[in-house]
């Protein structure tokens, strides 16, 4: 292909998401779901004119990792903080907890008899489909109720957060003693001051910055802090999720001292260039992740009928759970909260950088893609009946 041709499929590909943003407004369909439909079409038109590809594999985990980051970040930008939402706050990361950690058992045990492997194996390999993703989560729900709102974009990314340090503390002990415990608490203290530290700096370096590049400069240290916290194996998504809950709050604090060095008067403007910078990023690396992720979709896989018995079982443990601990435990509002629990990037993420060692034969991107196609179809079906219920009668 020319410079020209690809210029003219970028440009289109992105011509087509922001198509795909308005129709989803309307019919509460998905965005993402649309993309990796597009990037099926693209496969088969590519494989059908003979086109020449590269492996785009190689970067899927590189513009996955960029998008998750700029995704939280944007959620967490529009989160203020107050008194009353502790109650919400406590609730939804105990929801994305446990709800985390019995949807991993279930999978666990239904992979497990499915294929006989080992209950370590299943037990890794269930991390990845039992994790609600933000990066489809919290752009779907923009027309829902603010407190259904609010509740979606904190349970989506404490689900993320839980589950990466979940994933990361199972490849990295093969036997869980009070060792491990203690190492994994060490860590999360260690993130913790990481965390606060570099919300610090970061708030000061926008105050202080004066050239007319600042925001694309705070984002790349955003993603550099990021990418040194999982190099040591810290789950370095609290850091970008506090970042932004602390830049959108950060006016509320009173203390003098911190006034005085990081309280600055173009704050709030600098705040709204920010957030609206991240969006538009975010919307690039989402676009191009979800296309490429549905054109290395091998479609011969959807037609096995045995995986597609294996997604049922698991989206029946998925949504029975959830239900129960909804209704019964958390005592939230059933209707749309159950429904939204899609599986996408981060799934897609931790999937892939499961060691080839640790993977069990039949568990392929096959199932993995039936997972987010079911979950954001059920996701939409949901979001529709409760933009019907809100309506008022005539």
């Amino acid at each position: 292909m020319t410079t020209y041709n690809i210029l003219i499929l970028l440009s289109g590909l992105v011509i087509f998401s922001y198509l795909f943003d308005m129709i989803a407004k309307r019919t509460k369909i998905p965005s993402v779901l649309l993309l990796l439909i597009l990037g099926i079409g693209l496969k088969q038109v590519v494989n059908y004119f003979g086109f020449e590809t590269f492996d785009f594999l190689k970067i899927l985990p590189t513009l996955g990792t960029v998008g998750l980051i700029l995704i939280v970040f944007e959620g967490a930008l529009e989160l203020k903080y107050e008194n009353k939402k502790n109650k919400l706050i406590k609730k939804t990361f105990f929801a994305a907890f446990f709800i985390l950690l019995f949807t991993t058992a279930a999978i666990t045990v239904i992979l497990h008899e499915l294929t006989q492997s080992s209950y370590y194996l299943c037990f890794i390999n269930a991390i990845p489909f039992s994790i609600i993703s933000s990066a489809i989560a919290i752009p779907s729900v923009s027309g829902i109720t603010q407190k259904h709102k609010e509740f979606v974009i904190y349970e989506s990314s404490f689900s993320d957060i839980v589950g990466i340090i979940l994933f990361n503390f199972a490849i990295s002990n093969e036997s869980y003693n009070v060792t491990a415990f203690a190492n994994l608490g060490m860590e999360l203290i260690s993130i913790i001051i990481f965390a606060a530290a570099s919300c610090l700096l970061l708030l000061y370096l926008i105050g202080k910055i004066n050239h007319h590049v600042k925001f694309f400069l705070i984002i790349s240290i955003l993603v550099l802090v990021y990418a040194i916290g999982q190099s040591f194996h810290l789950s370095a998504l609290i850091i970008v999720l506090a970042f932004g809950l602390f830049l959108n709050n950060a006016e509320e604090i009173k203390i003098p001292f911190f006034r005085k060095h990081f309280i600055y008067p173009n704050l709030s403007k600098d705040l709204v260039q920010l957030h609206q910078l991240s969006a538009e990023s975010a919307f690039i690396i989402r676009t191009f992740f979800f296309v490429i992720f549905g054109f290395t979709i091998i479609i011969e896989q959807l037609q096995d009928l045995t995986l597609i018995q294996h997604s049922l079982l698991i989206l029946t443990a998925i949504y029975l759970i959830r239900l129960l601990y909804l209704k019964f435990i958390a005592k939230e509002s059933i209707s749309p909260l159950v429904s939204i629990t899609p599986r996408g990037l981060i799934s897609i993420l931790l999937f892939y950088n499961l060691p080839q060692e640790l993977r069990i034969s039949g568990v392929e991107t096959g199932l993995l893609f039936l997972m987010i196609l079911a979950t954001s179809i059920i996701m939409s079906l949901g979001l529709l009946g409760a933009k019907k219920a809100e309506k008022p009668l005539p």
